[in-house]
């Protein structure tokens, strides 16, 4: 069936089995070692794409418990769920693909998408979209998103050495990032046992490598709309000037602000979109937002302080972090 023997690379071109032959590979819930095949993929059916990353490892963004081991996926190219099964949601995760839902092949990538007019799939993807309702009666989704503790259930330690060998043996970082990455996990690792010695010893405070501190609030966080939509160009503001919009716990309206995302402090980007609904992991509730967020082309979560995790998060911004840029004509 597929690419159960497959042994993929970055940059390996694969074509998405049919929908029958997808169909063959999940159990009753449309899943395939606890992992959901979603409505959201099947436009993607015989569709030539390639590998972005080997999902080896996952961060663990539900109970913050590290890595996760992953066995057997990929995330490909220009493939990130679009919602449209979810109510809309627009987190836009990178999607998971078993291996045994692609075949390995020469040529190129496929230029356009293809529609394909069986779905024999879509009645046992669409049931398995919701769980059961909460106890108030709201509407709950599943997706991949939410199910990922099942589907890696192996912790995958830090100190574990051989994810890193994978990591540059597939591609997924360089030998140049990976022990980068390797330094800034030892550094916080360090500092948050810093944390116990009197503060006249600790280094800058015990912060995590990028150093953010909390904001100066210990009420609401100020807030700004500037109608920003997508197309626009925009500046992400330094470091200090977001900070100075966050509570003492580091959050502005309940969005918050982390040491990879200011790795992209001063950089110009485009809005891709406002976001103003996405799922709750934990609970599988779809969120509606009281001040959309704003995501921006290019911008992700590269791992690089997260072990290399190759999730590739679209991060959210809230409009207070940015400024308009005046495009010459």
């Amino acid at each position: 069936m597929g690419g159960l023997s497959l042994a993929l690379k970055v940059g390996d071109v694969v074509e998405v089995l049919s929908a029958e032959e997808i169909l063959a590979t999940l159990d009753e819930r449309g899943e395939l070692d606890s992992l959901p095949f979603m409505p959201e993929m099947l436009r993607f059916c015989g569709q030539r794409l390639t590998v972005h990353k080997v999902a080896n490892k996952l961060c663990d963004t539900m109970t913050r418990t590290g890595m996760r081991k992953m066995e057997d996926a990929v995330h490909l190219t220009g493939s990130r769920c679009d919602g449209t099964a979810h109510g809309g949601c627009q987190t836009a995760c990178l999607l998971y693909w078993k291996t045994s839902w692609l075949r390995k092949v020469d040529g190129p990538p496929t230029a356009e998408e293809r529609v394909r007019p069986e779905r024999p799939l879509l009645p046992l993807l669409e049931v398995n979209t919701r769980k059961e309702p909460a106890p108030d009666g709201e509407e709950r989704f599943r997706c991949q998103a939410t199910e990922l503790l099942r589907a890696a259930p192996e912790l995958l330690p830090f100190r574990d050495l051989g994810q890193y060998v994978a990591d540059v043996r597939v591609g997924n970082a360089g030998i140049a990032s990976t022990v980068r990455t390797l330094f800034f996990g030892l550094f916080n690792r360090y500092q948050r046992l810093s944390r116990r010695f009197p503060r006249a010893l600790r280094f800058r405070g015990g912060l995590d490598w990028g150093f953010v501190q909390p904001g100066p609030h210990t009420g609401p966080a100020p807030t700004g709309t500037t109608d920003l939509q997508p197309g626009e160009l925009v500046r992400i503001k330094s470091k200090d000037e977001i900070v100075a919009t966050l509570t003492t716990k580091g959050f502005n309206r309940g969005l918050g602000f982390e040491e990879d995302m200011a790795r992209s402090c001063g950089k110009v980007a485009r809005v891709t979109a406002r976001v103003e609904r996405c799922i709750d992991e934990k609970t599988g509730k779809l969120l509606e937002m009281k001040n959309p967020c704003i995501a921006l082309d290019g911008i992700i979560c590269d791992g690089v302080y997260k072990s290399n995790c190759p999730r590739a998060f679209i991060p959210f911004w809230r409009e207070i972090w940015l400024e308009r840029v005046n495009e010459q004509k």
